[in-house]
């Protein structure tokens, strides 16, 4: 950009910086803010950067930030300034833009400001300019914690982004055309860096217990001072060349001397040995040319072994999607007093501060506090140092921290995450293979120190090596990550260096496992099977005539009257109908008893169906289930008949109810894994690498043979020598594309060299061409890459068709026209599956795929995804950066409406499941509890035809409007009730309330029970008991899943009723299970109780069972009563009854309570003056509830409150009053 061209007002404020003269630089009196300035205009710059491009132009950081901070140190405001200032000036490029722009405009801009940023990098490799940095740094250190303030804090942090900002420029090759040894403008920073002693406050800062919340930038910038060095360089940087390194290079030069040679011979077998004038034409005798004649060759006959079709055509373009990655990395070497500053810095580094840095490190990335993708610079650090640390005399107590099991795992875990993401977020797969590309060398690096730990000398050492490699081989992840990478390996996104990475990490863990595995007679690993969870056919077992009992009945009853019912002894003890420990309730088990015994009775097996009744009957002596105690064989053998003949309800499986039931599942339909162990064996585990998407990534990096190291090639002969030559597998590589592969190394000139290369390739040939005499297709094969099953068809033979398979029944005309006619009927009807509808209409029994092919055939579909079943589930797992975003917008606008979960699943762009979005709105903190996304729908209290509970009576004052107070708790629990309820028919609920009478028929001993209770003082408890039952009921009806749920007493009265043995009692006969001895704190009501049992046995715990307060029993009126609201719902006079009934019954038991407050509210029901002082009353109690802790201690001063209330209220007539707050318990769904 011309400076020219500069705006004026930014102009004006550089110019009032200062001017330099000579070597001095003199600060405007406007100096400071003209910096502020600068950066004010920073912060409003436009997309192109063109405030950043024209201080760039001019030249502002060179002539005037960097003259003042090195000149006028000890202005502190100003120095602070310009760190700001230059901060914002070398951030990178990439940063600025967000990513390298595609518009070529922006691509001139982007390129633009990178080199002014290279320009700035030049300017910093000034050994003045990090001294005055460095000692900056210095001073901010030595004050102790109490002593820095936040400015001085925020100070180390500039400093530490100026230098990582200035290492992180990239170089420019064009202009920086050095050689190796030679200085580079990065070297020379790095010098600075060195004289002015930076690099010791970083290893400090490093080291440093009380600067540990630096270690990020720490590691950040450690890493960009090695961008361009490798460890092995490092290592031998300043010691003498040993006499392998000499062999390497003199084998190099003699490679390219015989390639030299052979190219000269090449050209003199070329020229003729005379001139000809005339060059001649010859026919090419069976070569086609375009029409049907010979091919006619115009050239000499020395060059007819370059002919080709292709001579004198177009090179076809390659689209850039097409294009082959290529290798971004740059390695030079720097020159040698920087490769020994390093060297002995990586030293240094390893002994004081490696473990400890990489520990943090690693905490902070577990944790979540570090920033996105911050996770590779731990790798880096992870592969270099580790490497230096083995070609440095290997010690592994200086790399203890990253040589565990525990970082095999993240490393594993981090490779699965950037291959997830490399499906989801396609347009920057490169950056995810880059990631991924980091991640394998980190691998390759820890199996190579655990290969050097096994050649150690000392025994403790390579014991900690084998249990490693224990570990590792055990464990299916870490054995089957090779094979899922080379299956998935992609040319045209993953560069060359990778594959090699990949290839020799390959091999060195094959050798480690075939070492392993020769040394020991039997390996036991780890095995994962994966099973699709299949809904199991529905069975219907054929009904039992009476003929047939009647037979039953007479050879059982003859049975036991032979044996005078009699039983051994055997029979008497091992006959058990009540598991104490099971979830199953008390009367389940009791029908399940039933069912035992019938089932007895129905294999004719009469004694053991006697001794079952003998042992129920002690268990459940009351009622006439299992008759009395005194009764006699006749009775006991009528009792039997009558269990034989009786049609007892039997549990049918879910699976079997929900067969042919169109049921829409809110969750993703999981994958059953099964975990197991098994013999381990070396050859089969090879033998999954015998696969074409396998082999074929070999022969892609076998293509540049030429210039992969002796050991890559050595990597990729012994793989393909274990396939070939192990397993007998050479077929697999008959291949035309692999031919073409060896006939270029068996032609190239300095094929000496690659002897192994050429030993396998003349392996394989001779192979084919023996084969190709017996197999006539043999050459047709090469033309296509085969798989074990092709391999062994063409060495064993051929099978015809139909050989090998299910023979497949051929179609006739009538069921071709019989299945297009049902499909033209059936084709506008609008199923989900149009192939399940037609195959049971069919004439013939056919399979769905034979189904599906043959519409396909018929032409009424055009493939067979057309007709693919719909699977439950979108597959998608993760979460890209612009879909949380987006999910937490969508959240944010819908968060106050009725049902934000069903909003957000409506409105969100990737369709997911309801399980995933709630996982991720927890995980991302938008709500606590799962419960908070339930729909919110309006309680319809007054329709319930199960009995009324205590929140119901204090709603009957007449008035909807809840106290603010209550507000959240009512949003907690407002998904109680579903919307069906408000369509609930007269006849339903008839007949609920017939079958809540069955129930109460059926449990008179609970009854009693609670009216014991209740008059023992504990009315608070049951009613407690009652309200759990009925919200629990209430939770599986919206939910549609039964957990256990503990009941948790939160007010000391219920606390004191758990440990009464009378409660407890009631809670077993309830069917509540006790907690388990060291595993539970609470009892749980279990998950086997249906909302059903739940809902009957609330109402057998009903408050109208309650002694009146005269002294009679006033049951059979207060039946009357709650059949009379059951009847007439909206008659508020007899709702005013059933509410002084209850005021009267806590009137005993609350007798702490003014008993003016509680006359009174009994004679003015109905009034406003009565819901007046209900609230005040109701309140009182509600407090009494929650805040029980504290309810000897504030008695009183709820006493003189009510008051205070109670008087108000009377005062303030014309006031609408509100309803009553509603008693509410949080309940607890975590399982303890």
């Amino acid at each position: 950009m011309d400076l020219f061209m500069m705006n004026c007002e930014l102009l004006a404020t550089c110019s009032a910086l200062g001017y330099l003269e000579g070597d001095i630089y003199h600060k405007e009196p406007d100096c400071l803010e003209s910096v502020k300035d600068l950066i004010r205009y920073l912060r409003h710059e436009d997309d192109t950067r063109d405030i950043r491009q024209q201080l760039g132009a001019g030249q502002i950081l060179q002539n005037d930030l960097l003259p003042i901070i090195t000149q006028h140190t000890e202005d502190k405001l100003l120095f602070d300034a310009c760190i700001r200032l230059m901060v914002n000036l070398t951030q990178p490029a990439l940063l600025c833009f967000g990513k390298v722009p595609d518009d070529p405009a922006f691509r001139h801009h982007f390129l633009q400001v990178t080199s002014y940023l290279q320009a700035y990098k030049e300017a910093f490799a000034d050994e003045k300019v990090f001294t005055v940095l460095s000692e900056t740094l210095y001073n901010l250190l030595q004050l102790g914690w109490e002593e820095r303030a936040e400015e001085y804090n925020l100070l180390i942090e500039r400093i530490l982004l100026l230098v990582r900002n200035v290492l992180h420029i990239p170089a420019d090759p064009f202009e920086e055309k050095n050689v190796d040894d030679d200085a580079s403008v990065h070297d020379k920073l790095l010098w600075a860096l060195h004289m002015s002693g930076l690099d010791d406050l970083l290893k400090f800062l490093a080291c440093a217990q009380s600067e540990q919340k630096w270690s990020f930038h720490i590691l950040e910038i450690i890493s960009l001072m090695f961008k361009d060095q490798t460890p092995e360089m490092l290592v031998n940087a300043g010691q003498m060349r040993s006499a392998e390194e000499k062999q390497k290079d003199a084998d190099e030069l003699e490679l390219l001397r015989r390639k030299e040679l052979e190219a000269k011979r090449c050209r003199n077998l070329q020229r003729g040995n005379r001139h000809s004038r005339f060059r001649g034409s010859y026919v090419i005798e069976g070569l086609k040319s375009i029409g049907e004649k010979d091919v006619i060759f115009h050239q000499g006959l020395h060059n007819f072994k370059n002919y080709s079709h292709d001579v004198g055509k177009g090179v076809r373009r390659v689209p850039k999607r097409k294009q082959i990655a290529r290798d971004s990395e740059m390695q030079r070497r720097s020159a040698l007093n920087v490769r020994l500053f390093l060297r002995e810095f990586c030293i240094d580094f390893l002994e004081n501060c490696y473990n400890r840095l990489m520990y943090l490190v690693k905490e902070d990335l577990i944790r979540e506090r570090a920033q996105q993708h911050d996770e590779t610079y731990y790798l880096w650090a992870l592969t270099f140092f580790m490497a230096f640390n083995r070609g440095q005399n290997y010690r592994p107590d200086l790399v203890s921290e990253t040589m565990s099991i525990r970082t095999f795992h993240f490393i594993e875990r981090n490779i699965t995450n950037y291959y997830e993401m490399i499906l989801t977020d396609r347009k920057g797969a490169t950056s995810w293979y880059r990631r991924m590309h980091f991640a394998l060398k980190a691998y390759q690096e820890l199996l190579m120190t655990v290969n050097e730990m096994d050649r150690s000398k000392y025994d403790n050492i390579r014991q900690s090596a084998s249990v490693i490699k224990s570990n590792i081989f055990y464990l299916m992840e870490f054995r089957e990550i090779f094979l899922t990478l080379l299956r998935k390996f992609d040319e045209q996104t993953q560069p060359r260096s990778f594959l090699k990475d990949l290839v020799e990490s390959t091999h060195l863990f094959l050798r480690m496992l075939e070492r392993f595995c020769k040394g020991r007679n039997n390996l036991v690993v780890q095995k994962k099977t994966v099973k699709q969870r299949k809904r199991s056919k529905k069975t219907l077992q054929p009904e039992t005539t009476t003929e047939d009992l009647e037979q039953t009945w007479q050879i059982v009853s003859e049975e036991l009257l032979a044996s005078d019912f009699q039983l051994s002894e055997n029979l008497s003890e091992g006959s058990v109908p009540f598991d104490a420990a099971a979830d199953t309730p008390v009367h389940e088990q009791r029908t399940e008893a039933l069912i035992r015994i019938q089932d007895c009775l129905m294999s004719r097996s009469g004694p053991e169906a006697l001794s079952l009744l003998h042992a129920a009957r002690s268990v459940w002596p009351e009622g006439d289930t299992f008759g009395s105690l005194e009764v006699g064989p006749e009775e006991e053998l009528a009792l039997l008949k009558r269990i034989l003949f009786t049609n007892l309800p039997r549990p049918v499986d879910s699976a079997l109810e929900d067969d042919g039931i169109d049921l829409e599942e809110e969750e993703d339909e999981l994958e059953s894994v099964t975990v197991s162990e098994s013999e381990f064996n070396f050859l089969d585990f090879v033998k999954r690498f015998a696969n074409p998407n396998v082999v074929r990534p070999y022969f892609i990096l076998l293509r540049s043979y030429s210039q992969n190291s002796a050991h890559t090639n050595h990597c990729i002969i012994r793989m393909l020598h274990r396939l070939a030559v192990d397993l007998k597998m050479e077929a697999l590589f008959y291949q035309l594309s692999v031919f073409c592969v060896f006939n270029k190394i068996l032609e190239d000139p300095a094929a000496a060299v690659y002897q192994e290369l050429i030993t396998f390739a003349k392996f394989v040939l001779k192979r084919f061409f023996t084969f190709s005499a017996k197999n006539s297709k043999a050459f047709v094969e090469m033309l296509f890459w085969k798989n074990v099953g092709v391999v062994r068809e063409m060495t064993e033979g051929y099978t015809k068709d139909g050989e090998g398979s299910k023979k497949i029944v051929k179609w006739t005309t009538e069921e071709d026209r019989e299945l297009r006619d049902l499909y033209e009927k059936h084709k506008d009807s609008r199923v989900p599956d149009i192939v399940e509808t037609l195959i049971p209409l069919l004439s013939r029994t056919r399979l769905r795929r034979e189904v599906v092919s043959q519409m396909v055939v018929l032409g009424l579909v055009d493939s067979v995804k057309d007709l693919k079943k719909e699977r439950k589930g979108t597959g998608i797992v993760l979460w890209t950066e612009e879909q949380e975003q987006e999910l937490q917008t969508l959240f944010e606008e819908y968060r106050d409406s009725d049902d934000v979960l069903g909003n957000i699943l409506k409105h969100i762009t990737a369709k997911r499941s309801r399980a995933r979005v709630v996982d991720k709105i927890l995980s991302m903190g938008l709500v606590s509890d799962r419960r908070d996304l339930y729909k919110k729908r309006k309680r319809n209290a007054p329709d319930k035809k199960t009995g009324m509970t205590e929140e119901e009576f204090f709603g009957l004052t007449g008035k909807s409007q809840e106290l603010d107070l209550d507000q959240y708790e009512e949003e907690d629990h407002s998904e109680e009730e579903q919307e069906s309820k408000e369509h609930i028919n007269v006849s339903s609920g008839k007949e609920q309330k017939s079958r809540s009478q069955g129930i109460l028929e059926r449990n008179p001993n609970l009854r009693s029970i609670a009216q014991a209770l209740r008059q023992q003082g504990l009315s608070g408890p049951v009613l407690w008991l009652q309200n759990s039952l009925n919200r629990t009921a209430d939770d599986r009806e919206e939910d549609g899943v039964s957990h256990p749920l503990p009941l948790v007493p939160l007010t000391e009265e219920n606390e004191d009723a758990m440990e009464n043995r009378a409660f407890q009692k009631l809670l077993r006969k309830v069917g509540i299970r006790a907690p388990v001895d060291g595993q539970e704190s609470f009892w749980r009501i279990p998950a086997s109780l249906s909302v059903y049992h739940l809902r009957s046995l609330a109402v057998s715990l009903d408050l109208f069972e309650e002694t009146s307060v005269d002294g009679h029993t006033d049951a059979d009126s207060t039946n009357c009563l709650a059949a009379e609201i059951e009847e007439n719902t909206d008659n508020k006079e007899l709702r005013a009854q059933a509410l002084r009934a209850l005021l009267l019954s806590r009137k005993k038991t609350n007798s702490s309570a003014p008993s003016e407050d509680w006359t009174s509210c009994e004679d003015s029901v109905g009034t406003e003056e009565h819901g007046d002082r209900l609230r005040v009353i109701s309140s009182k109690k509600r407090s009494r509830v929650l805040d029980s802790d504290d309810d000897d201690d504030k008695k009183k001063d709820e006493d003189s409150v009510s008051k205070m209330n109670s008087e108000s209220d009377i005062e303030s007539d014309s006031k609408t009053c509100a309803a009553p707050a509603k008693r509410r318990y949080r309940r607890v769904l975590s399982d303890y």
